[in-house]
């Protein structure tokens, strides 16, 4: 009888702790969102109004929708008579409306010649045919990114233009900094203008301005960063756009170019990640940058952020987030601040549990402004990147009152694709 109660404890034990790394291992749901269309370079937001409403998006034409806080998905192929090609953003306005922004791609086969706008009046299920903003001849527009104003709903979308000065019998292109508005809900766009204090010269050996991003801050002001050769810049303006610093504030600069090399990727550039604490909390009004970089002669990439608390006049130096002591590649770093808590959360590509080309998505959060991060693996599955598969140049995550969704790329042994995301669960990142 008393072999038999041993065994009992026994068998309970092994049973409490099985359970019990169950629980540890799974703290982080993941959900498959979609493997349709081979995905890649993923985005991702929340209505703010109702945040069990999720859209994600990712190349070329793909987009999700979820009325659950992401639990279960729905898809979509967007369509446009502008064409669809490329770079997604999304967007949400006070009003719950989200916008999908993305390159053109004509009929005629002309591509990159315009940004194209799409909207969804009915939760991300459905997108209208769009507006274009950015055409100006037979230049290039290229690499846009998005932010609006939730006081206002103005929508403020940055990008790159290639420029010929002397027309198409001139091969040397200039690249700049070009901003457009739109201040009725994304109807009409103003004429693209230059905000960047220096021209940069084209794509060649990564010389060219470029990964141009904007957020809001609490009171309006537009801020936006950049990277050229000579690192990341920063910009902004105190009157919805109307004016920019005459000299661009240079927040660091970069041990590389614009572009690391990662074993496996097919590519890997370097674009600073920004976003502005609107929240009511300690940290308001800061603003947060990341990206990633490596030592010159070295293989080891990682992620960096610096701060700013006085509109971006001054940064903090760059100190390196992820937290392990390995020589591994970390990449792809995205960052947002929770609006309701001022809680920063970010999300990048980590081999630092590895050997060889195996990859993880890690996340760190800071609840300090910044101060301090705690890192914590998101993803259940490693996978390996293979070189002659694009994963896209970055993914994302959004939150909001704790909501905290990732959104990434993994890739199969056979190089198929497919995208991605967590149920983060707050309470267990310790």
């Amino acid at each position: 009888m008393k072999n038999n109660r041993i065994q009992i404890l026994i068998f309970l034990s092994i049973a409490a702790f099985c359970l019990n790394c169950e629980n540890i291992f799974a703290q982080h749901k993941n959900i498959k969102i979609s493997s349709k269309n081979e995905p890649e370079e993923t985005t991702i937001c929340i209505n703010p109004k109702k945040p069990n409403i999720i859209v994600a998006a990712a190349n070329t034409e793909n987009y999700y929708f979820s009325s659950d806080t992401g639990k279960t998905w729905r898809d979509g192929s967007l369509e446009s008579s502008y064409g669809v090609w490329g770079d997604p953003c999304l967007l949400v306005d006070s009003l719950g409306n989200f916008y999908y922004f993305h390159l053109s791609k004509m009929k005629d086969g002309n591509s990159y010649d315009r940004l194209v706008c799409q909207k969804s009046f009915n939760k991300g299920i459905s997108w209208n045919n769009g507006t274009y903003l950015g055409l100006n001849g037979d230049q290039s527009q290229d690499k846009e990114w998005a932010a609006i104003d939730p006081k206002s709903n103005y929508i403020y979308v940055l990008w790159t233009e290639q420029k010929k000065p002397n027309g198409r019998a001139q091969t040397k292109t200039i690249t700049d900094i070009n901003l457009a508005i739109s201040k009725d809900l994304g109807k009409t766009w103003s004429t693209g203008k230059k905000i960047n204090e220096k021209s940069g010269p084209d794509f060649e050996n990564w010389k060219s301005v470029i990964g141009a991003m904007p957020t809001i801050g609490p009171e309006g002001q537009v801020y936006a960063t950049w990277v050229s050769t000579e690192g990341i810049f920063f910009d902004k303006s105190l009157d919805s756009g109307k004016t920019w610093l005459e000299k661009d504030v240079k927040v660091s600069p970069l041990n590389n170019k614009w572009s690391i090399s990662v074993s496996g990727m097919y590519r890997c550039y370097v674009f600073p990640i920004i976003a502005c604490d609107v929240s009511n909390g300690p940290d308001k009004g800061s603003i947060y940058m990341t990206w990633a970089d490596k030592k010159k002669e070295s293989s080891d990439a990682d992620i960096y952020f610096s701060k700013s608390v006085d509109e971006g006049v001054t940064w903090s130096a760059p100190k390196k987030v992820n937290s392990d002591s390995t020589s591994t590649q970390q990449y792809h770093p995205w960052i947002t601040v929770d609006p309701v808590n001022g809680n920063i959360y970010m999300v990048w590509y980590d081999r630092r549990n590895h050997k060889d080309g195996k990859t993880d998505v890690y996340m760190a959060r800071s609840n300090d402004g910044g101060k301090t991060f705690v890192n914590f693996k998101v993803s259940e599955r490693s996978f390996t990147p293979k070189s002659y598969t694009f994963m896209g140049d970055y993914i994302g995550i959004a939150a909001y009152n704790n909501i905290v969704r990732p959104i990434w790329t993994a890739v199969d042994d056979h190089g198929s694709l497919s995208v991605w995301t967590a149920i983060v669960n707050v309470n267990a990142i310790k």
